[in-house]
């Protein structure tokens, strides 16, 4: 008991920095390029190769870990590599060279995510439904470093996010230090099963869930540099940023009732729909309050989406290859979904502008949700399609 309950302090504390560095990084370091002078499509470019990196060595060292049942010492390994090439990112303005560092960095933080999702499921064991009150404490760090960051780039201008970035993940690499062994640690008897995850169902959600993310690409990639031209400040920026993480806590929350009453697939659906509302939204939007309200849908189109979507995932990947179904679902959504969405933004900023792009996303959430509605309506009518059984306790 005591082990798993520091196992669950650490998988917290390792949430609260991971996420805590991610709001410094995503609100801020396009803005940081913007600065520079780079071009929308170097921008753009900057974060398609970061998300390249993701696809490639997410499901590298995930394969790795499984195989060599290792997860404990390649994620800290991971984190101490990757802290030290972040901070070549202050030793040059030069694209070219900040593309190389990119890689570099890529490389070594690809994996950290799928691992941290997969530590989560095996600490919490029977308990997967309190994902989201795990989860939320990344959520909080993010909304405290955008509220408080904004007031800072005010002050200091926007290059010191490259110094607190390098603090924040110096310190994550020696707390994760603490992580206990899991199972993970331990052989498994019998290989993995990893091809259980080439089925239909799995195939639909993860081409469904790929055009949800490259709905985003545009947001993350743009947001900020949107709001900057409509003339608002750094600070009114972390606060639209912090107003949609807030939604995202809330979201977490009540995570556990959310999902002891719903499918996973029914907050799936309605997570496309509100990204679809929230994007066509954007298009429009220019008053403060509108861009606020539209962010508060953050709560629905990342909070719980991302929820379902690893909960999902998790209930159905064998028990010897839970870290390589995370990689896959982060490499294909969070890799390829938004590597895509980011050079597709990035080519397409200077003739279409951020609203544009937004329209674009919008559509490409509405056919995501129209694709994964029809194939879950086929399911209902065919509950015996061929596809891999998986106990259904979750459901109530």
């Amino acid at each position: 008991m005591e082990k798993h309950a520091n196992g669950r302090g650490i998988l917290a504390s390792q949430y609260f920095l991971y996420f805590g560095t991610m709001g410094m990084h995503l609100p801020f370091f396009n803005l940081y390029c913007y600065q520079l002078g780079f071009s929308g499509f170097q921008i753009g470019t900057l974060s398609g190769m970061r998300s390249v990196t993701l696809i490639v060595f997410s499901l590298f060292w995930s394969v790795l870990a499984d195989r060599l049942h290792a997860r404990r010492r390649i994620y800290i390994g991971c984190n101490f590599i990757s802290a030290a090439a972040w901070g070549l990112f202050l030793m040059t303005t030069d694209f070219w060279w900040m593309l190389a560092i990119t890689v570099l960095y890529g490389i070594f933080y690809a994996p950290l995510i799928a691992f941290l999702e997969a530590f989560a499921m095996e600490v919490l064991g029977r308990n997967k439904q309190r994902y989201g009150r795990m989860r939320m404490w990344g959520s909080i760090a993010f909304i405290i470093i955008v509220l408080i960051l904004g007031r800072i780039i005010d002050e200091y201008g926007v290059k010191i996010i490259l110094a607190l970035i390098l603090a924040g993940s110096w310190l994550q690499a020696l707390v994760a230090l603490g992580f206990p062994k899991t199972r993970a640690e331990r052989p498994h008897p019998g290989g993995g099963n990893w091809r259980h995850l080439l089925n239909h169902q799995v195939g639909v959600f993860l081409a469904c869930a790929f055009l949800m993310l490259l709905s985003h690409g545009a947001y993350y990639n743009f947001f900020s540099i949107h709001l900057a031209e409509l003339n608002y400040d750094s600070f009114f920026i972390g606060v639209a940023w912090a107003v949609a993480v807030a939604a995202e806590i809330l979201a977490m929350l009540f995570s556990e009732r959310l999902f002891r009453r719903f499918r996973y697939e029914t907050v799936l659906l309605v997570s496309f729909a509100a990204a679809v509302i929230r994007w066509f939204g954007l298009w429009e939007a220019e008053s403060m309050v509108a861009i606020l309200a539209l962010q508060l849908l953050h709560a629905v189109t990342y909070g719980a989406f991302h929820m379902a979507s690893v909960l999902h995932i998790d209930s159905l990947a064998p028990d010897d290859a839970k870290t390589l179904g995370q990689a896959v679902n982060n490499a294909v959504t969070y890799g390829l979904g938004l590597m895509a969405g980011f050079f597709l933004s990035g080519a397409l900023y200077k003739t279409l502008g951020a609203q544009g792009l937004f329209a674009l996303s919008g559509v490409a959430a509405l056919v995501g949700g129209l694709i994964f509605a029809a194939y879950e309506r086929f399911r209902s009518r065919h509950p015996d399609g061929g596809e891999l059984k998986i106990p259904d306790s979750r459901r109530s």
